[in-house]
């Protein structure tokens, strides 16, 4: 797992993020590690293999490594600088700003907005059209084979084609883009919570996960855009805010607005939020996910953004909707931008559906919570695999494919088929054969479908309207139905975690719709409401019970279904499989966050860290760190080599005996100095003139580098910098006796990197210690304080 703080001194480790190997630390058995960790070596006896640990081995001391698997790669991470760091340089930047460059600055951030919520909606409604017209011209080829009773070459047609398609998303993610496997929302999650996640965010990972959605989908594998869509729009958010990345970026002067964590980490929830948006043409639903599930930090500038663009990306989606509604965009009419309308449809109450309904949002809780136990262990099993190389993991992306087109083209023919109504085949609507429709023909004479092909034959968005569309209670079989439940329930386990961009909303939302339906038609006598509609809570209630969402899916799905009449009943599942999924594990993003080892500060603390304070947690390391005021170069570079910390208190010594707490100074501002090699011949404070000479607030926002790259004379070395110009005098500050509890819950709100303690009474030394994210994660505190286990338990 990857921390910011180290077991050596002072302020906070961190690794440069750069370039790693996909699997750079295995053991014998290829299990993930840590190569600082001296316990992941296996010494102390514990079987590392087994899927009861980690997916990256802990320290069992107060600090941890600073691993972390991104995506699916294994990458050293770092915190970000979210915090205003207020040294002078900085205040002299904004008091110097015209209000002509103010106002710049304001219109650029909206523009970034607009822009994200366009490129977004383009990006979102190309990739559904070559999704729709792919599996479309692949069902019809597929269909006319089995019509003319060829059913192996319509098997080996199907499987190849998906194959192939599969073979594409795979090697683009196992060989160019590692970190574009499947959904991306965790890592979102860590980012915005102040994790550093590196190569999440470039233009490969967007090319990647453009090409490999529309490949893994196509290939009718049970995986959906949506996640790789939230992550298609944080990846446009960072390139537009940056200018690029790396050779290719662009230097443009107005670009230095957005050159810090802050604004970069507002255009990414933008870009997230329209990323929902643009998966289920729901504008309010995608700026309440980022604000219920994806964002720590919130404010009501960045709510008026994020609406702004989800708007954008509403205005392009109805656009490129009018264009399709003539049939202008191939195979499936409206290229798959509308899940499902019952605007028309009069939804009526009756007291005999309150125990139906509470049955579907407890089976969401009891489902949701048993999917989430399941996929957990199948992801502990599928690292172990992944571990052994690129071979492996394309071979498990394979095989899992195989397997899904062996039970998509398999399963139709163990159901039999059923006549049509006779209104629906005089008007021709059924059966459906080569287009999309309720009533596929496939291997039924004429005058018959088969409704277990109409749902595993077409697309998940498709399937989804089918399983969805009302008037039709008659129309799925429960056989049918269960199967269908049961083959996406084993694909929906298998699937997650491959190495393609997958995510988890439409599946979660094909399983709870199927089982909707299958109870409707089980409690048939009870109930009043219609059957498609049942399909829709049920969707709504194993969303609720996996992922812990209650009011943006309540918005999202009220948004789909564009009916008022339904958001009594959905609030009242939503809740209910909320509540009951809580009982028994936490949400699927909070493990898999966990198994991947990003450093996420929850929102509520543990009861027994109000047992313990921050001064004894400081007690728990090595002594911090600390710099002068003005500081040797020596002893600067000495420190730079010796730690990989990031932040270090500086202290003024005005006089003998008495010191004083000046602020904190960030590595990468060190490294700008000896870069610049601006040095003092003597030992003195510089005037405010002689640093805003030779910098800007554009260099010192620049990554720090390594100490290597720097070469400096013995005469050099002997010379001193003053860091007062640097260092950040308003750094957050708590007193030794605050309660850890009550530091977690405002290093969180603060979104902080850094947190310095102060001692309660005047002394020698102005400072206690220094704590990153990584020293108040509860797994670490309880590695350094084993006797809080057992109040841990109690609690």
């Amino acid at each position: 797992m990857a921390e910011e703080q180290s077991s050596r001194p002072a302020g906070e480790p961190a690794t440069e993020p750069g370039p790693a190997p996909e699997v750079e630390c295995k053991n014998e058995d290829g299990v993930l590690q840590d190569p600082e960790d001296p316990e992941s070596t296996g010494g102390n006896g514990t079987d590392i293999s087994s899927l009861e640990q980690p997916l990256l081995k802990r320290s069992p001391t107060l600090t941890a490594s600073h691993l972390a698997i991104v995506g699916a790669k294994v990458s050293h991470i770092e915190s970000l600088d979210y915090e205003i760091i207020e040294n002078d340089l900085f205040k002299h930047d904004w008091r110097s700003r015209s209000n002509v460059e103010v106002l710049q600055y304001i219109f650029l951030k909206w523009a970034m907005a607009f822009l994200v919520g366009l490129l977004t909606g383009v990006i979102a409604s190309v990739i559904n059209l070559a999704i729709e017209n792919i599996t479309g011209l692949k069902m019809l080829h597929m269909v006319n084979l089995v019509r003319e009773r060829r059913y192996w070459a319509g098997f080996l047609y199907f499987a190849g084609v998906n194959f192939a398609l599969t073979f594409v998303a795979a090697v683009l993610c196992v060989v160019f883009a590692p970190t574009a496997a499947g959904p991306g929302i965790p890592e979102i999650k860590a980012y915005l919570n102040g994790v550093d996640t590196p190569n999440m965010f470039g233009a490969p990972q967007l090319i990647v996960k453009i090409i490999g959605s529309i490949g893994a989908v196509s290939s009718g594998m049970d995986l959906g855009k949506e996640g790789p869509l939230v992550h298609i729009g944080a990846c446009l958010a960072n390139l537009l805010s940056q200018g690029g990345e790396g050779r290719w970026r662009l230097r443009w002067r107005w670009l230095r607005y957005f050159n810090n964590d802050r604004d970069r980490r507002d255009l990414i929830t933008c870009g997230a939020s329209s990323g929902v948006c643009a998966a289920f043409r729901s504008p309010v639903g995608g700026v309440l996910f980022a604000l219920e599930e994806v964002a720590t930090w919130w404010r009501s500038a960045l709510l008026w953004r994020t609406f702004f663009s989800t708007a954008t990306v509403v205005v392009v989606l109805r656009g490129f909707i009018e264009v399709c509604r003539d049939g202008r965009c191939g195979m499936f009419g409206e290229g798959g931008l509308i899940l499902f309308d019952v605007s028309g449809v009069t939804v009526h109450y009756h007291v005999g559906d309150l125990l139906p309904v509470t049955l579907v949002g407890v089976l969401g809780g009891l489902l949701g919570a048993l999917y989430n136990h399941v996929l957990h262990q199948v992801l502990r099993l599928y690292n172990l695999i992944n571990a052994k190389g690129r071979l492996a993991k394309l071979a498990l992306a394979l095989a899992v494919c195989v397997f899904t087109s062996a039970g998509l083209y398999l399963l139709p023919f163990a159901v039999p088929c059923t006549p049509c109504d006779a209104g629906l085949a005089a008007a021709g609507v059924c059966p459906t054969v080569g287009k999309s429709g309720n009533f596929k023909q496939f291997n039924c004479p004429d005058g018959y479908y088969n409704d277990l092909a109409s749902l595993l034959h077409a697309t998940n968005t498709d399937a989804t309207r089918n399983i969805f569309s009302t008037g039709t209670s008659g129309e799925f079989r429960l056989d049918s139905l269960l199967i269908f439940f049961a083959i996406y329930c084993v694909l929906g386990l298998i699937t997650f975690g491959i190495a393609v961009p997958s995510g988890l909303f439409l599946p979660i939302i094909l399983m709870g719709s199927a089982y909707g339906r299958i109870l409707a038609l089980v409690l048939a006598k009870f109930v009043h409401i219609d059957h498609g509609l049942y399909a829709v809570l049920g969707a709504a209630a194993l969303m609720s019970g996996s992922m812990r969402m209650t009011v943006s899916l309540c918005v999202i799905f009220l948004e789909l279904t564009n009916n008022l009449l339904l958001l009594p009943i959905t609030m009242f599942v939503l809740l209910i499989a909320k509540t009951v999924g809580d009982a028994f594990n936490p949400s699927i993003y909070e493990i898999i966050l966990d198994l991947k080892g990003l450093p996420f500060l929850e929102p509520k603390p543990e009861t027994w860290m109000k047992d313990l304070t921050v001064g004894e947690l400081a007690a728990a390391k090595p002594r911090a760190i600390t710099l002068q005021v003005v500081e040797k170069v020596s002893t600067v570079v000495e420190v730079l080599r010796s730690t990989p910390h990031n932040g270090f208190p500086v202290v003024d010594r005005p006089r003998p005996g008495v010191s004083e707490l000046h602020g904190l100074v960030l590595r990468s501002h060190l490294m700008a100095v000896l870069r610049k090699k601006w040095f003092l011949t003597e030992k003195r404070r510089t005037e405010e003139w002689e640093a805003r000479e030779k910098f800007s607030s554009t260099e010192l926002a620049e990554k720090a580098g390594s100490i290597d790259e720097v070469q400096l004379s013995p005469e050099e070395m002997e010379m001193y910098i003053d860091l007062h110009p640097f260092t950040n005098t308003t750094p957050y500050t708590v007193v030794e006796t605050m309660s850890v509890a009550k530091a977690v819950v405002l290093f969180r709100t603060c979104a902080l990197r850094h947190m310095l303690i102060i001692p309660k009474f005047q002394g020698p030394e102005p400072i206690v210690g220094i704590l990153t994210r990584q020293d108040l994660r509860a797994h670490n505190i309880l590695g350094a304080f084993p006797h809080l286990a057992n109040k841990r338990k109690v609690h």
